[in-house]
């Protein structure tokens, strides 16, 4: 039976202990500060990122791997494992041009090769496609095959429900998502916004609400809509630079549901250039 090696991009944001202990391979992302240009999660840190990010009066950019930065992360691989397969999980393909870069690769490897790559679209973000990496990898370890892995993941993906929280529109104004109106009116207002993807991979406004605890109560509430009858569930928190408003959004969830499992997540560089330091984002699905 033919080794799957799973390979993801850092918007994953997987947490490492994770990344070394099911041998993830991440393909990263840039993000550039001006003239500095840094690989997302190897040259520059989250903390480091988002200490710069409220430091500096200019809003960084980010830029997807080139289709030759994985056609050399598949051929390191395939030197490694020269009969595996690959299956290589990526952001969204609405949000970033990461996924087609992977496709393209799949066009630029040995031709003997080319069949042995599956490039699959989380049509999430961040640990919100994070974790089915994660899954994917534990899936490997165990020795199933890659259309098994396929299968499971897909399947996990119809149950996992997402939202996130920002806590500052400034971020979003910034890189053009709102106009400059609205974003002053909302910090005015403390206005909390709360978004989601849908199943196509696209980010969508759920609901607005005054304050922040008000927010993730709703977030909750949103929860126990999307999940009738469950009690039992698994969850994920990514957080950017706000780790203490884990603690208590927890505290409020372990009030309605029994938490079996809880994996944190540091929202990394690329997706903190978008939402910006304080945001919250929640991956429940059933135990």
């Amino acid at each position: 039976m033919s080794k799957t090696v799973i390979v993801t991009d850092s918007t994953s944001d997987i947490p490492v202990d994770l990344v070394e202990q099911y041998n993830i391979t991440i393909v990263p992302l840039r993000v550039l500060f001006g003239g500095d240009a840094y690989l997302d999660g190897k040259d520059i840190t989250a903390s480091q990122f988002y200490k710069r990010l409220v430091e500096s009066s200019q809003l960084p950019t980010t830029s997807q791997p080139s289709p030759a930065d994985f056609v050399a992360a598949y051929e390191d691989i395939f030197n490694k494992y020269p009969d595996c397969r690959i299956l290589s999980m990526h952001l969204s393909s609405e949000m970033s041009g990461t996924y087609q870069s992977a496709r393209l690769a799949t066009d630029l490897i040995q031709e003997n090769l080319q069949g042995q790559v599956t490039v699959w679209d989380s049509k999430s973000a961040s640990y919100g496609f994070g974790m089915f990496v994660v899954h994917a990898a534990k899936l490997s370890s165990e020795g199933r095959t890659l259309e098994e892995i396929v299968a499971s993941t897909e399947e996990l993906r119809s149950k996992r429900q997402l939202y996130f929280l920002v806590d500052t529109l400034e971020y979003l104004q910034k890189g053009g998502r709102i106009g400059k109106a609205s974003a002053v009116l909302g910090t005015l207002l403390n206005i909390k916004p709360i978004l989601s993807i849908d199943r196509e991979g696209v980010i969508y406004p759920v609901d607005k609400v005054r304050g922040r605890k008000k927010a993730t109560s709703r977030i909750i509430e949103v929860f126990q809509r999307d999940l009738p009858g469950v009690t039992h569930i698994k969850v994920a928190v990514g957080t950017t630079a706000d780790p203490a408003s884990v603690h208590d959004f927890l505290e409020q969830l372990s009030a309605v549901f029994t938490i079996e499992e809880t994996t944190y997540s540091d929202i990394g560089a690329v997706v903190g250039t978008h939402v910006g330091p304080g945001t919250i984002a929640a991956y429940i699905w059933p135990a």
